[in-house]
């Protein structure tokens, strides 16, 4: 993994929320449209990030793409599956309360921390393992429109942070993540 200040700056988007996004639904490597709100979110950052120089990437997944093609507008974009969002398993497609009910064991802290637990999932250290590449990969800056956990992976990584601090880290949509020599903000309408 490069050092922070080898990465170049980023400009990280999270996804415009999506039907499943407000029914309290886990999509991990499924998907579901954008919401009006959720298009209204995407116009919203790609307003934000107007002429904004650096290549321009996106994860595979179609709420990714939908929000990618709003932002981008006529620009090209590149979609790479190491920005895909983490998988998580069995517990993919299920409703988070319906889980809480099923698995308190799983659930019992309230955090992120099951996203370590879900049976059959991915896991943060598998996540890390796919976007740190990505990164490394990163020739200038990057404007990237991803998904939840996948967006605070990369900050986590691009801020030479321990895995400790990721739920510290907000993934807001509608907003645009800035990560410049290992420093972030958060740019909103």
């Amino acid at each position: 993994m490069p050092r922070t200040t080898d990465i170049p700056d980023l400009y990280l988007l999270r996804h415009g929320e999506t039907e499943w996004n407000a029914a309290g639904r886990m999509q991990g490597r499924l998907d579901s449209p954008l919401t009006e709100k959720g298009r209204a979110q995407a116009m919203r950052m790609a307003e934000l990030i107007r002429d904004m120089p650096g290549q321009r990437f996106c994860s595979p997944q179609g709420r990714a793409v939908e929000t990618a093609r709003i932002v981008f507008g006529d620009d090209d974009f590149i979609t790479d599956p190491r920005l895909a969002e983490i998988d998580i398993g069995q517990f993919t497609g299920h409703l988070i309360a319906d889980l809480r009910a099923v698995h308190p064991d799983i659930f019992a802290d309230d955090r992120l921390g099951w996203y370590d637990r879900a049976p059959g999932g991915e896991h943060l250290a598998g996540l890390e393992r796919r976007v740190a590449p990505f990164l490394a990969s990163l020739q200038g800056p990057a404007i990237v429109v991803t998904h939840g956990i996948t967006l605070r992976m990369l900050r986590l990584l691009a801020m030479s942070r321990p895995s400790s601090r990721f739920e510290e880290l907000p993934s807001e949509q509608g907003a645009v993540h800035v990560i410049r020599k290992g420093q972030h903000e958060i740019w909103r309408p």
